[in-house]
């Protein structure tokens, strides 16, 4: 029997009793099941060109609320209470200082927050370019702001996405969005007929099953766990405790790939998620997407891999945190992404490590990189080699994450006698470490240097936002022209 407590309905544990699953579990995949078919019929019978905004936004709104409701009980009032409460003070003190309890309704107060503070409280010199796409010039009604909030394709499992983004999807202009044309002067795409997610829904739900698949019938196999388990850690080898912390890691991965997937893919479904057309003239679905699988599996540095896993997390982080903070922005950063977790001290553990580990790598990274540039066959090597040492850092860093208490933590990092903790720290010691640049002229230093990567256009966070594509392709071509110029 898989009977546990739940706080929402129990109308599905004859089915939860016949999958062996909790009833947590069920009824989310449920609800998201019957999101992703609601999303098909809003995208169809609600389109923008058949109806009025105020009806998107109430049944968007209303559905949500069902959905969380089902899920989990009275307790969803929790949704729409703190969204109001939340509502209320933004307008009185000018959403100055925003925090909220709950993961997804946490990242969408805080970053509505500081978008109107910078649109309505702000100078425009003040701010980046992309806080300047970001920008709320006018306060949200209270019906905008719930259905922001809590509509019924995000409630559940995010992503996160900006205001002025599901906005714009509610109205039905995002397919009328503008970019920076080969001259350099912004484009229409009205030309285009509206372009379908059909063929993007399938290929996400695709990897869903198959990541559900895994999850099923392989993560089970390869236990977290077993990395402490007292004969494993007597008897085997050091390599076969390498190989078996990134397998067992690796297969713990499928189910947030799941969980994720599906997410993209129900807004995708309901006509949410366009972020223009590729150089192929290929509709991009990618706009709130929140992970890169293959870019993940794949990563040669620790920035990597942050930058395409839980991506509309990072860029919460990147916008909320890093942006603003004047002082140590790394690890106030971890510091907040442990604190909105939740209360597990395995994920200030995970986070403190983490702030080691990529202060490590940036520094490695700062001052061996441009030795391995060329020829190829150097920097095949120099990517396997980092590919390898990244991947056991990374997995290294997220045991605690996945064991949460501190005893066995410290038991898996005993273990390894505190390896990578003791390597990391005599890099940041022995290794010169350059100083982030702050001011009016960061975002152009930012800029060349991602210009010069071999990745800058899967990895970097700044193309993740369709609001603000135009800003970065002029801010590209004039800061290409200045690097030119300074060649000849």
């Amino acid at each position: 029997m898989a009977t546990t407590s739940t706080t929402g309905s129990t109308l599905l544990q004859p089915l939860s009793n016949a999958v062996q699953l909790p009833i947590d579990q069920v009824n989310f995949v449920v609800c998201q099941l019957f999101a992703l078919l609601a999303a098909v019929w809003f995208r169809t019978y609600l389109h923008s060109s058949k109806t009025s905004c105020f009806i998107r936004h109430v049944v968007a709104t209303l559905l949500g609320l069902y959905l969380a409701l089902f899920c989990f009980g009275w307790y969803a009032l929790h949704f729409l209470v703190q969204s109001g409460i939340s509502y209320c003070i933004m307008i009185i003190i000018g959403v100055e200082n925003m925090h909220n309890p709950m993961m997804i309704i946490t990242q969408k107060i805080t970053s509505l927050a500081y978008e109107i503070h910078d649109g309505m409280f702000r100078k425009d010199e003040e701010l980046t370019a992309s806080q300047r796409g970001l920008a709320v010039r006018r306060m949200p009604s209270l019906l905008e702001y719930l259905s922001y909030n809590c509509n019924f394709m995000g409630i559940l499992a995010g992503p996160l996405c900006s205001y002025k983004d599901y906005i714009t999807f509610i109205e039905g202009r995002s397919y009328h969005m503008t970019r920076s044309g080969e001259n350099g002067k912004e484009e229409t795409q009205n030309e285009r007929a509206e372009p379908s997610p059909n063929v993007a829904v399938f290929q996400k739900l695709l990897v869903c099953g198959l990541s559900l698949l895994f999850h099923l019938t392989i993560s089970n196999t390869l236990p977290v766990e077993y990395n402490i388990d007292e004969n494993f850690q007597a008897t085997a080898s050091w390599p076969t405790k390498v190989i078996y912390l990134y397998v067992s890691l690796l297969a713990a991965r499928p189910k947030y790939y799941f969980a994720w997937t599906l997410a993209d893919a129900i807004n995708n479904a309901a006509g949410f998620g366009f972020r223009g057309y590729d150089e192929n003239g290929t509709a991009r679905w990618d706009l709130i997407s929140n992970l890169r699988i293959q870019q993940i599996e794949m990563s040669t540095s620790f920035k990597m891999f942050l930058d395409n896993w839980n991506i509309q997390t990072a860029l919460w982080l990147k916008r909320v945190c890093y942006e603003r903070a004047s002082l140590s922005p790394t690890i106030q950063t971890f510091v907040l992404s442990a604190i909105w977790h939740g209360v597990y001290p395995g994920y200030y553990l995970t986070f403190l490590t983490g702030v080691v580990m990529t202060l490590a790598a940036r520094a490695m990274r700062n001052n061996f990189r441009h030795y391995f540039i060329k020829p190829p066959q150097l920097k095949l090597l120099y990517d396997v080699i980092t590919w390898i040492v990244t991947q056991i850092a990374i997995s290294y860093t997220v045991v605690p994450f996945v064991l949460l208490s501190v005893k066995p933590s410290f038991m898996f990092y005993s273990s390894w006698y505190y390896g990578l903790h003791i390597a990391g720290i005599l890099v940041l010691l022995l290794l010169p470490v350059k100083k982030t640049q702050r001011g009016k002229n960061t975002q152009e230093n930012v800029q060349l240097a991602r210009s010069k990567k071999f990745d800058e256009r899967e990895n970097s966070l700044g193309q993740n936002s369709f609001s603000t594509t135009n800003n970065v392709c002029n801010q590209n071509q004039e800061i290409a022209s200045r690097h030119s110029s300074l060649k000849q």
